[in-house]
């Protein structure tokens, strides 16, 4: 070897030191070449995976004939609520008779007002009627003479037409002192709170000692005939499918007791800003059916003509129920839906959709309006 080759006498680069700097160079070069190859793969997969197109599965909407369970939601309430209040003069209550819960029956006194002062002026129109009688028969009598004797020319026909004007007189004043008498025993009477009808005393909101007066608050509420029934509201498009007479099963809040009832009557109007329909369902009484308690009823239904789709194709924002589509250009387009309930296949839709339009069935919330996708008939994918 030339010696001009040779590292020079104490120089650092020795043989040995020569080849790790050659080995260290080669692992150098060797990883700057594994880094742009992985970059340049990683550009060539992402631009690959941005031109992929994903694929979903669509299934058709179709209209079936299914059973449907409609829900009604409302409260218990008395069939027949009376409230029950002072009919005459107010007064102060001077004793009450009854309690809520109580069952009475038609004419049974419930309250009864102060009478210190009515029952005083009764005593005195009575006096009054008696004194005006006996003025009235006198006057008769004394007319009933003066015809007797008037033949005779004792009394001159004067005389005996005055006698007449005074019995005449005397009869009316007997009918005025009737009708003041009868007057103020009705005001007496009126001061006893009675029950219109048979029932069951819903509230008591009166106590002795309290001023009740005419046009005031009810003093009580009457459950005439003790009848019980659900005021509730469905949806708009589920009220038809309702008839009076239907079996409908009942549920109290807090209580696994079903109570069996029937549809007594449908509304005949829906409400223009909710959408909703009235329905009452006649219930037989019980303890335990309050008025004012929260109840659902269910009401199963043959044979209804719904849009069913997979619960997980209906998707819920800001502005409401929508479903996905595949158009026939394959984009993602959405659709506002209104959902009408639920039954046990899936969601029924009541509008929003047109006949035989494809629907994303899963993972709508992963994908774009103007998307393109590649659809795969849920079926298919099933298979």
């Amino acid at each position: 070897m030339s010696k001009e080759l040779l590292p020079a006498a104490g120089s650092w680069l020795t043989p040995r030191r020569g080849m790790w700097f050659l080995i260290v160079c080669a692992l150098a070069i060797a990883a700057v070449l594994a880094l742009r190859l992985t970059q340049a793969l990683g550009i060539r997969d992402s631009n690959a995976k941005k031109h992929e197109i994903p694929t979903v599965t669509v299934t058709r909407v179709a209209v079936s004939t299914t059973p449907t369970t409609i829900s009604i939601v409302g409260t218990i309430a008395a069939r027949y609520d009376m409230p029950i209040g002072v009919e005459g003069d107010g007064g102060r209550v001077a004793a009450i008779y009854v309690e809520a819960g109580d069952r009475v029956k038609r004419g049974q006194i419930l309250a009864r007002l102060n009478v210190s002062v009515l029952e005083p002026q009764v005593a005195n129109l009575e006096a009054g009627l008696e004194q005006a009688r006996a003025e009235a028969e006198l006057a008769t009598a004394e007319y009933h003479r003066a015809e007797s004797v008037g033949a005779s020319g004792a009394l001159s026909a004067e005389e005996t037409q005055r006698r007449k004007s005074s019995a005449l007189t005397a009869a009316a004043k007997v009918k005025v002192a009737a009708a003041l008498l009868a007057e103020a025993r009705a005001r007496l009477a009126r001061a006893e709170v009675r029950a219109p009808a048979d029932g069951v005393i819903l509230t008591r909101n009166v106590e002795v000692g309290q001023t009740a007066s005419a046009g005031g608050e009810a003093l009580f509420r009457l459950s005439e005939g003790g009848e019980i029934e659900l005021r509730g509201q469905v949806a708009e498009q589920d009220l038809p499918l309702l008839k009076v007479g239907q079996t409908v099963n009942v549920l109290l809040t807090g209580s696994s007791h079903v109570y069996q009832g029937r549809v007594r009557l449908l509304g005949a109007v829906i409400d223009p800003t909710t959408r909703l329909g009235m329905v009452r369902v006649a219930l037989e009484p019980d303890q335990n059916l309050r008025p004012g308690a929260f109840a659902r009823a269910e009401v199963t239904v043959s044979n209804a003509e719904r849009t069913v789709l997979p619960p997980t194709a209906v998707l819920t924002d800001d502005h409401g129920s929508y479903v996905l589509i595949v158009d026939a250009q394959n984009k993602v387009a959405r659709r506002p839906v209104r959902v009408s309930g639920m039954v046990q296949n899936g969601v029924t839709v009541a509008a929003g959709l047109g006949s035989e339009e494809r629907v994303i069935a899963t993972a709508g919330a992963f994908l774009q309006e103007g998307e393109i996708v590649r659809p795969v008939s849920k079926e298919s994918s099933g298979s």
